[in-house]
């Protein structure tokens, strides 16, 4: 019997419901703080439960991750999956998030140096107040994050995963590498707070008082760290 159906025989889905229902509902509370108030927690919830029978059914102890760690990349990408199935954002936002990351990469390739907002808002031809109304309606609209620059496996729908590909462990170790550099790239402060963000787990609110900053603020050093990222990595995203 091979370690994959070893485990999955031997866990039945209320036991993994009783077991990690913990882990799918931290993850959906993560999520919710960059969702819109319209979207129910409940939501997440349910695809975050369908992700972690997915991953009871495709785990493979012998890859070397415990299965917390696996379950819960499955569990977090079947919410993504979700919303984005469901999306609500408006065609403008999709837009202005595309030219806010070309806009970057433009400036920063002029100047050879950091885009600052008032950079950015001169090459959007609007005012920083302007181009900050955009950070938020893009941050408030969608789910922005490192996921959201369209590349590596977890962004790709599984049908196009070839997991005998012997090109797919370079791409994957090539792509991660590439997007280590770039965030330590990024200024200082907007490193910081996809660090705590992401790595601490703090939300908006939280961050805010670590930076004695408001949260919109915070949102909006989010927002634009994410698309200097996309800035930054557009030849993945070709």
């Amino acid at each position: 019997m091979s370690k994959v159906h070893a485990y999955t025989s031997q866990v039945q889905p209320n036991e993994l419901v009783e077991r990690y229902g913990t882990l799918v509902q931290r993850i959906a509370h993560h999520l919710m703080a960059r969702l819109p108030a319209s979207v129910l927690v409940e939501d997440l919830t349910q695809a975050g439960l369908i992700g972690l029978l997915e991953a009871s059914r495709n785990f493979d102890a012998s890859k070397g991750a415990s299965f917390e760690t696996f379950a819960g990349i499955r569990i977090r990408g079947a919410m993504l999956d979700e919303m984005r199935r469901g999306d609500w954002v408006p065609r403008s936002v999709h837009k202005n998030s595309r030219l806010i990351a070309q806009a970057i990469d433009s400036v920063e390739k002029e100047l050879g140096a950091d885009a600052k907002d008032s950079d950015i808002a001169n090459k959007l031809q609007v005012s920083v107040d302007d181009y900050h109304a955009m950070l938020r309606d893009v941050n408030s609209g969608k789910l922005i994050g490192i996921e959201d620059l369209a590349v590596g496996q977890d962004s790709l729908p599984s049908s196009e995963l070839d997991e005998n590909s012997p090109f797919e462990g370079v791409f994957e170790e090539k792509f991660q590498y590439d997007l280590a550099s770039c965030i330590k790239s990024l200024p200082e402060r907007e490193a910081l707070v996809l660090s705590l963000y992401y790595d601490e787990e703090l939300n908006l609110r939280e961050i805010g008082e670590v930076l004695s900053v408001s949260e919109s603020r915070v949102s909006q050093i989010h927002s634009q760290a994410i698309h200097r990222l996309k800035g930054r990595m557009l030849d993945w995203q070709t």
